[in-house]
């Protein structure tokens, strides 16, 4: 299996941010949770590192993408509260390739995976960075308008097959509201991401600060 290339890592607020260290990303990546870019310059630095260690542990291409993206989405919730200093030993200090390493490993052993029939997730449509501020997006969108939006980009129901089982679940819906549903869905998840990872990955004007 071949280490994936991201061409996120050519973005030039990407790699406007290269040359900082490890410990200033994680540093800006726990200050400004508002910004995507962070994250973004951390996963491309390290996906190579990360992606050698898992490869040989899934059966299929697809198992592995899917473990990657499922380890970068635990990394992405593990660095909010990382301390490197703290989590170091009197004998050794952490350093953040380290402890990604560390996590990896613990995850691999750690993650069960589904058989890659059931697996509908595809590395080349969403990048894990992209996955993790989306899946963060979705969380903040009031629960109806988030159900419908899963159920017709997960499950690719129609709109009459979603107003259907609303129905029977005692919502009062119409095709037509569902489909006006899903606008407004698609339209709130854009604006609660990130305007860097807008910028990143859905090839809007990007903010330079």
């Amino acid at each position: 299996m071949q280490i994936p290339h991201f061409p996120e890592a050519n973005h030039p607020l990407v790699k406007s941010l290269f040359h900082h260290s490890d410990q200033e990303l994680l540093s800006l990546f726990q200050r400004y949770p508002d910004y995507g870019k962070y994250f973004t310059v951390i996963f491309c630095r390290y996906s190579p590192i990360v992606y050698t260690l898992i490869r040989h542990s899934a059966r299929s291409p697809v198992q592995a993408d899917y473990l990657f993206a499922l380890i970068w989405r635990n990394i992405y919730y593990e660095l909010g509260g990382l301390d490197l200093n703290q989590a170091s030993t009197e004998t050794e200090s952490l350093t953040l390739q380290n402890w990604l390493i560390n996590i990896t490993a613990f995850h691999i052993n750690e993650i069960k995976l589904p058989p890659t029939e059931a697996i509908h997730y595809s590395l080349k449509d969403t990048s894990p960075p992209l996955w993790c501020y989306v899946e963060q997006a979705l969380d903040q969108l009031p629960p109806i308008l988030r159900l419908i939006v899963l159920m017709a980009q997960t499950f690719h129901w129609s709109e009459t097959r979603i107003a259907a089982y609303l129905q029977a679940e005692g919502e009062q819906i119409s095709p037509a509201e569902v489909a006006s549903s899903l606008q407004e869905g698609y339209q709130m998840l854009e604006d609660k991401l990130p305007a860097d990872i807008r910028a990143i990955y859905l090839g809007e004007p990007g903010t330079s600060s």
